[in-house]
């Protein structure tokens, strides 16, 4: 799950213990977060930095959530096509899992794996919700070494 640090960093996760990750307007990413479950856990990736990369991990604690911004006006994330009656976004609530001892930059990670192993290598992928398959998702943990 990717978030620009300037906006919403894995700092400010800490900070709070958990918040919602709300804000989505892409469909298959929208898509993407419905599929997850209670307990699953995710990676915290910085996007638009320097370096961007993977630096934390989150856990999934709530699903299934109307997303609150699309409703006010006030918000960036308004929506006016969506209604009460008929949400079309929806988001998750996290928690902060730790920060990684060995971040992994984007640079890093197109080292690493290919962009059928990680999409997030992929260029021209801005999408800010990747799935990660299991197997890839175990190897990276053991590159990102201990949370601290």
């Amino acid at each position: 799950m990717k978030s620009e640090p300037d906006t919403y960093g894995l700092g400010d996760l800490e900070k709070e213990k958990t918040t919602l990750w709300d804000g989505i307007r892409n469909y298959q990413a929208r898509n993407f977060m419905r599929s997850m479950k209670i307990g699953d856990q995710a990676f915290f990736y910085h996007s638009n930095c320097k370096p961007p990369g993977i630096v934390g991990l989150m856990q999934i604690t709530a699903t299934k959530i109307i997303d609150p911004t699309q409703f006010d006006s006030q918000s960036k994330y308004y929506d006016s096509k969506s209604t009460e009656i008929n949400p079309r976004w929806d988001c998750v609530e996290v928690k902060y899992k730790g920060e990684f001892s060995n971040k992994l930059s984007l640079e890093d990670l197109k080292k690493l794996y290919t962009d059928e192993e990680l999409k997030v290598v992929k260029k021209g992928n801005r999408l800010s919700i990747i799935p990660v398959e299991r197997k890839t998702a175990e190897d990276l943990l053991l590159n990102l070494g201990k949370l601290i």
